[in-house]
């Protein structure tokens, strides 16, 4: 079998499935954005291309249209390059693409025999998920519309994909009615091989202006807050304001920050340069800031290192795409305590298999941490069942690769896939 992989930033969301493929003696080719793919990091068996990065929108145009444009630009890029692998020969029996950028707009129209399997991250809509969530972060009119103009790249890989995958259940609800008979939902895969409970794990940090570093090991006091970047749809705000409380309840504690100062979701902070220093504007004065420890973007030994000392893992979302960084402290065996939102409950049972909370209680969310620390025996059994809710449902080896070989294989063959994956 023939396969092409299309991902602006590759190998993205198919760094596991494009390799097993691969491995398994199937052909595959992957396209990426030149700025972004490395080659030569690439796993064996793996052909890896890349096409120019292309231009954005055009300045000045309509701003609800900069999106639309600068997709449609990455879109022909991407055609040239397929176009220039069909001169070629290779004529790829299955594309799998995600159509978020633009990159699958016109694959169909150079491989019109292939099946396209389109990645389906995020369809947005104007209410029942981010948009509007917060009040603090209100949505204007404005913003709506502009909302809606930027699903019509989404919709037209919808229209062209011969079926989706979407990782949970709750992103699948967000999509239009009419194309959920063409989607499966199977998660991306956890490798909980690598990502283990160590109790001989150990995370250095140092505090700044401190002489000399610190050591956390598991058992201390460390309560861990992990986004890409720090921000309000990952509930940064809510966690900021829960410190000074929280400290004050825990004097041994420390707290471990891991991300970086840049924006990924919403919009940027008005007064000042990243919302870490909004934040620490606003509650730094009571927080004791050798106990909180900002570590930026680390390598993911460091960040699997962090969750392996954790005594409580922090997590919070907006109604939006789930992090895996999530699930990897579940499978960690992390203690987690999570936002009482939607795409959260699809995984985190509250007193089952972690801990519940308000998005916007930042009491809540103090005195709950403060609770779990303050009892940390009684609820070991709660970190042994997020590990056990990984395993059964989303470990990458035992049920996530399998079924999204499966699926691609039933396209391949022109069998109808299952819409919905078995669980484990």
């Amino acid at each position: 079998m023939k396969l092409l992989f299309v991902h602006q930033n590759f190998p993205g969301q198919y760094r596991h499935l494009a390799a097993r493929m691969a491995a398994a003696g199937h052909q595959v080719t992957c396209l990426g954005d030149k700025g972004n793919v490395r080659p030569q990091d690439a796993p064996p068996n793996l052909t890896v291309m890349s096409y120019p990065t292309p231009a954005g929108a055009t300045r000045g145009i309509h701003h609800y249209l900069t999106g639309f444009e600068a997709a449609v630009r990455r879109g022909q890029s991407v055609l040239r390059a397929a176009m220039e692998l069909n001169r070629m020969g290779f004529v790829p029996d299955v594309i799998c693409a995600h159509p978020g950028w633009g990159e699958a707009l016109f694959l169909k129209d150079v491989f019109p025999k292939a099946k396209l399997l389109a990645y389906l991250e995020f369809y947005y809509n104007t209410r029942g998920s981010d948009v509007g969530f917060d009040p603090e972060f209100p949505s204007s009119l404005d913003d709506i519309f502009r909302i809606r103009i930027k699903n019509t790249v989404l919709l037209h890989g919808l229209q062209a994909m011969d079926w989706g995958v979407t990782p949970t259940q709750w992103q699948a609800r967000q999509l239009p009615a009419d194309f959920l008979p063409r989607v499966t939902t199977v998660h991306d895969g956890v490798d909980t091989r690598l990502v283990r409970p160590d109790p001989a794990a150990q995370l250095t940090v140092r505090p700044e202006g401190a002489a000399e570093p610190l050591t956390f090991r598991p058992g201390d006091e460390v309560i861990t807050f992990v986004n890409r970047n720090l921000e309000p749809y990952r509930g940064f705000h809510t966690f900021m304001r829960a410190l000074p409380d929280l400290l004050r309840r825990r004097p041994q504690a420390h707290v471990v920050i891991i991300g970086g100062d840049d924006v990924s979701y919403g919009t940027r902070p008005k007064e000042h340069p990243h919302y870490r220093a909004q934040y620490l504007a606003e509650v730094g004065d009571r927080l004791d800031l050798s106990r909180v420890h900002f570590l930026g973007k680390v390598p993911y030994g460091t960040f699997l290192a962090a969750l392996q000392v954790s005594a409580v893992h922090v997590y919070l979302t907006y109604p939006f795409v789930l992090s895996w960084s999530l699930m990897e402290a579940m499978a960690a065996g992390c203690l987690v305590v999570a936002s009482n939102t939607p795409p959260v409950r699809e995984v985190v049972r509250d007193g089952r298999n972690g801990l519940l909370v308000d998005f916007f209680s930042a009491e809540g969310l103090a005195a709950t941490v403060a609770a779990a620390l303050e009892n940390p025996d009684r609820l070991a059994r709660l970190r042994g069942r997020a590990r056990e809710t990984i395993i059964g449902r989303y470990d990458l080896e035992s049920v996530c690769l399998p079924q999204q070989m499966r699926l691609i294989e039933d396209l391949a063959d022109g069998r109808l896939p299952s819409r919905r994956a078995p669980k484990g």
